[in-house]
């Protein structure tokens, strides 16, 4: 039967090339909208632990849900030894580095006027090793030099008119209450993925914060990992070990709940897609294979005035839809991952997420999920368009077929 279906498929020429077309163009299209959405998941979660949060955070219960208020009452008062034990957990080779944060709240003041800003002590260079998707506006990083260099958001230092080399001071209180001052020259200025974050943040050298602070701890340790894909499993890891020791960790997801909201909303997006795509190929194999069929019919009726019965030239029409969709498949995933080498090559300049002012270059990923969908969709959608053809023409009465021949 299959024999047959495929010499039938080389016989009908034309009509076969406008089936593959469809099926071909069907595939593609799902291939390349896949592919482009799954790069929207992993680039935007690449630059949420590239800019600021990086794939783990570490810190003393209770500071997730109301440590931002009062990040002084949930201090690491131990840092080196808690960064010890991440690092025997961990492994060497599954992380890049773990950093100590110490987190404030205080006064910004450029000599003429004050902004209420979030601070942030850091360790400069291996904060530079993460926010590899920070990009610095003016100026530069810092650097484990600058002892009293500060960086400020792109939104604070508009609203203060500052730039590199001016000199602000900081203002905040230490966790005995009282009032402390340092003051900072500008080393550079930064624009993250958040343009509400670049509105109130700054970052100085985490010495610097203790002495501002009054204190030799931290309220974070920022761990970054060599695959996002280690994320789970460590953190499952290094729950069990740190909780005796009243710590909580929250992943780069947790930290940024918006991001499962985004990837819901594009799989929403793109199953809608799916289905359009899925109802035209469809169409436009159901018209080019009825074209097709209903030529034939003369030919289907002397097949069964030969003594084939019905149901033979059902599974023949069938066997025929089935090559074609598993031809045309094939092809079209074929071509889709060519294209989407292409397409990535070049790149896709895309505008700026909302809240954000940082264009960003897509590309295709080729995603073996989305492959198979594709195979499957095309082959399905050819099979489907079949069968009401197929069987109203295996119905037909030989007699009635036979008159398509004259």
């Amino acid at each position: 039967m299959l024999k047959l279906a495929l010499r039938n498929i080389l016989r009908q020429k034309k009509h076969t090339a406008m089936t593959l077309i469809a099926i071909i163009c069907g595939t593609v299209g799902i291939i390349l909208a896949g592919g482009w959405v799954n790069d929207i998941f992993v680039q935007l979660g690449e630059a949420l632990i590239h800019s600021q949060s990086g794939h783990l955070q570490i810190y003393k219960q209770g500071y997730y849900d109301t440590g931002s208020r009062s990040p002084e009452k949930y201090l690491i008062t131990e840092p080196d030894n808690v960064k010890k034990q991440i690092v025997e957990e961990v492994g060497v080779e599954k992380f890049d580095s773990v950093m100590a944060r110490l987190n404030f709240s205080g006064l910004l003041n450029n000599g003429r006027s004050d902004l209420s800003i979030i601070g942030e002590g850091v360790q400069p260079e291996m904060e530079a090793k993460l926010g590899s998707s920070v990009l610095i506006t003016t100026g530069r990083q810092l650097t484990n030099e600058d002892a009293f260099g500060i960086m400020l958001g792109k939104g604070v230092a508009h609203a203060l008119n500052l730039k590199p080399g001016d000199y602000v001071t900081l203002l905040v209180n230490t966790l005995e209450g009282a009032l402390n001052s340092l003051d900072f020259e500008i080393i550079g200025t930064f624009q993250s993925f958040s343009n509400d974050y670049d509105a109130r943040a700054v970052k100085i050298p985490l010495a610097a914060a203790q002495e501002l602070l009054g204190t030799q701890g931290v309220n974070a340790f920022v761990v970054l990992l060599k695959r996002t894909e280690d994320t789970d499993p460590i953190t499952i890891r290094l729950a069990a070990r740190l909780g005796a020791a009243g710590l909580e960790i929250k992943t780069w997801m947790e930290l940024n709940d918006f991001y499962e909201k985004t990837v819901e909303l594009y799989k929403g997006q793109f199953g809608v897609l799916q289905l359009i795509i899925l109802i035209m190929v469809l169409l436009s194999v159901a018209n080019s294979i009825n074209m097709s069929i209903f030529e034939r019919v003369g030919e289907f009726g002397t097949m069964m005035a030969l003594g084939n019965r019905s149901n033979q030239v059902f599974q023949l029409i069938l066997s025929e839809s089935l090559l074609l969709g598993v031809i045309g498949s094939s092809i079209g995933v074929g071509i889709g991952i060519l294209l989407a080498f292409a397409i990535s090559a070049i790149g896709i300049s895309m505008p700026p997420p909302p809240n954000a002012d940082l264009g960003y270059t897509a590309q295709i990923q080729i995603v073996p999920s989305v492959l198979l969908m594709a195979f499957i969709i095309g082959l399905s959608a050819t099979v489907l368009a079949a069968l009401l053809p197929a069987r109203q023409v295996s119905r037909m009465q030989v007699v009635e077929a036979l008159r398509q021949n004259y």
